[in-house]
């Protein structure tokens, strides 16, 4: 089990900082996702773990010892990439093996790694077929099973279901799950803009913004405290709704806060009224944007299709009062 310390890590591409400070542990065994918009930094950050990119200043340690200047081969880690990268020319069992005879492992030990992969991940029946005649979902699985050969103590993982569609993202975002609990003793940190992916695999998750940390807890706990509007607007789908001026001065604050699943419909004395603008019915759920005169339509999460109206007159109130304030820097504010 890898323990993976951060401290003041820096990355500089020419004159532009992408990696501005980062001070993190991960603990042994975890399962830690980076998330955050794109351009943040959270794929630069993997790449500095990985040894893919030099250490612009800064120390990354891998149970108290140093890496900095360690090749990637030397840092006993295995990374999956967006894309499968397999060898379009070899079976299955080549693509997972090849690793393993170009370091001159055993026939023996090589055909006992890929199988033990290869089931793991319900990939066996696949073994004598090419790449080709795998759907996406399967070439993903290989590309995973390929770094599992290597018992690595340090797995990495750089948005590996971007080009699955949604189907087969739930199916392997499941494999990854069942890994996780199968691989307990090994570290594995995750690259997502999915906050889905990061909400339902993580131990923790990593929000990062413009090259910095924003903020890093349970997803229970980003969730629910998230302490700037930047997480409290990035983690949850739809986003935290954000009101202001007279919104929030009934409330005392700068920003008022409301998460959709946060507000009901109320046959009146709500403590906002405005028309409804759109019903977007989902089946399980529906979405309610309601123009109350703020800045942005208000949303609204429901149980079930709605079967309000475009045009209608709703009222709306927080349910049992559940809100968040923040200040004008957007963090949160005293109560």
């Amino acid at each position: 089990m890898t323990t993976i310390r951060m401290q003041d890590l820096r990355k500089s591409f020419g004159k532009y900082d992408v990696i501005k400070g980062v001070d993190l542990e991960i603990e042994a065994g975890e399962f830690m996702v980076f998330v955050g918009p794109s351009g943040c930094g959270k794929s630069t950050l993997l790449r500095l773990i990985a040894g893919l990119e030099d250490i612009t200043s800064g120390t990354l340690a891998f149970d108290e010892k140093i890496v900095n200047s360690l090749t990637p081969s030397q840092r006993g880690i295995a990374m999956v990439f967006q894309s499968y990268a397999l060898y379009p020319h070899m079976t299955v069992y080549d693509n997972m093996a090849f690793g393993l005879k170009l370091a001159k492992g055993s026939a023996d030990d090589v055909k006992r790694r890929v199988h033990k992969a290869a089931e793991m991940l319900q990939i066996t029946d696949y073994l004598d077929r090419l790449p080709k005649q795998l759907s996406g979902g399967q070439r993903q699985r290989v590309a995973i099973g390929r770094a599992i050969v290597r018992d690595p103590k340090v797995f990495l993982f750089d948005e590996p279901l971007s080009n699955l569609d949604a189907a087969l993202r739930v199916a392997t975002r499941l494999e990854i799950a069942k890994l996780h609990a199968k691989m307990h003793e090994t570290t594995m940190i995750y690259v997502t803009h999915d906050q889905v992916e990061a909400m339902t695999l993580a131990d923790r998750i990593c929000v990062l913004r413009d090259g910095n940390v924003e903020q890093v807890g349970t997803p229970l706990e980003l969730y629910e405290k998230p302490q700037s509007i930047f997480v409290a607007g990035f983690i949850g789908s739809p986003k935290m709704n954000f009101l202001t001026e007279q919104f929030a001065d009934a409330y005392k604050t700068d920003i008022l806060g409301v998460r959709p699943e946060h507000l009901e419909i109320k046959d009146k004395d709500g403590l906002w009224k405005g028309k409804l603008l759109l019903a977007e019915n989902l089946g399980s759920e529906s979405f309610l944007y309601i123009d109350i005169g703020a800045k942005e339509p208000l949303v609204v999460r429901q149980d079930g299709s709605a079967h309000q109206q475009p045009g209608e007159l709703l009222c709306v109130a927080p349910v049992n009062n559940n809100i968040h304030r923040f200040d004008q820097s957007g963090r949160p504010a005293a109560n």
